[in-house]
């Protein structure tokens, strides 16, 4: 917790989050701008921090030049934007990106395609390092967004309330703020009794428990419009899609409006569908509050799984070399999540060899220190 005045914020996001994410902006833009050296214009003073970082990852050439807008008083937007400081330069025919630190009501960026509209552009980018979706009312397309974030007034990284906060390395919040769910990941390699252990865990912290294969199953056995879209991929031995699946999970989400919090199981399994999954929870004030994962050596889980083999039916238990596959493909597509949610915070390991009492005691132990 920091004291700004007389505000208390709480942490809210990390500044390897926050290194992430400017990467992935920078990396797009040289992308789009290969062949083209653009016109980077930072818009003080909250860019600051998000520019130079920006420019630190962009290793294409480029010019820099700033100007100066202001439409924030407190925490409150005042919905009048003022240019304060403007360009001196020509910019007729260049490609120019403008440097957002945030983009909410999208007034601001109102007023900046009118003033480079004038100027007689090539081309008019927006980049911004926070966007509030639920705040914004405007047409305007926003080019590259760093972070999509709810409607909450954040200081630190170039964002100030009333003066204080710029310098701050990491994001903060108001503290307060309706953000009490419990959101669990739960990962778990074939055998290591993920499916015993959330049980336990959706029981005992009132958790809606969300299992992407159980959703699969019931979209397509009820042949919802979504069950019939996974389907069409699944007949043509593709894989579905993304964004099907994340909307099935919303689906279940919207289902339960007065959860606890939820228990994925299953889902994420891959950095993409993890920042789809924290872009939607965003856009409910909520966030994934811990990832566990259950771990255990392949060698002894081959063996249980052999002898589960025996009596469960299962061809894929009894096939040896298709178990090691399975534990192949996890570790493979496990271990880019880990580090995604390390960076977080929110990564915790938990040994998954023992008794069932064993284990739900070190799951216990974690999840009540959250």
């Amino acid at each position: 917790m920091i004291q700004l005045h007389d505000k208390t914020f709480e942490p809210f996001i990390s500044a390897q989050e926050l290194d992430y994410a400017i990467q992935n902006v920078a990396k797009q833009i040289e992308d789009d701008f290969f062949d083209d050296v653009p016109v980077f214009i930072g818009v003080l003073n909250g860019s600051f921090m998000f520019f130079s970082d920006l420019l630190k990852h962009y290793s294409r050439p480029c010019e820099v030049s700033f100007i100066k807008l202001a439409s924030y008083e407190g925490t409150q937007s005042t919905n009048d934007v003022k240019q304060l400081i403007g360009l001196n330069q020509n910019l007729k025919g260049r490609s120019v990106i403008v440097v957002e630190d945030i983009v909410d009501t999208g007034n601001t960026v109102v007023e900046l395609k009118k003033m480079f509209k004038a100027q007689e552009v090539k081309h008019f980018k927006i980049a911004t390092l926070f966007f509030k979706p639920e705040a914004y009312t405007k047409d305007i397309k926003l080019d590259y967004v760093g972070i999509r974030i709810p409607n909450k007034f954040i200081v630190g990284f170039g964002l100030d309330y009333d003066g204080l906060g710029r310098n701050l390395k990491q994001v903060y919040q108001l503290s307060n703020t309706n953000n009490t769910m419990i959101n669990i990941v739960l990962f778990g390699k074939p055998g290591a009794g993920k499916g015993t252990q959330a049980e336990f865990l959706k029981e005992k912290y009132n958790l809606v428990h969300l299992s992407t294969g159980d959703i699969f199953r019931y979209n397509i056995k009820n042949n919802t419009e979504l069950g019939q879209l996974a389907k069409s991929y699944m007949d043509k031995g593709d894989l579905v899609p993304d964004e099907v699946t994340i909307k099935m999970l919303q689906d279940e989400v919207e289902k339960n409006p007065n959860a606890k919090g939820f228990l994925f199981d299953g889902f994420p399994r891959t950095i993409a569908q993890a920042d789809a999954l924290d872009t939607f929870l965003q856009t409910k004030n909520w966030e994934v509050t811990a990832t566990v994962a259950l771990e255990a050596d392949d060698e002894i889980l081959v063996q249980r799984l052999l002898e589960r083999g025996k009596t469960s039916g299962r061809p894929d238990d009894q096939d040896e070399e298709k178990i090691r596959n399975r534990y192949q493909e996890y570790n493979e597509k496990t271990a880019p999540l880990i580090d995604y949610y390390k960076a977080q915070h929110k990564f915790h390991s938990v040994d998954g060899i023992g008794s069932i009492a064993e284990v739900t005691e070190r799951l216990s132990a974690v999840i009540d220190k959250l």
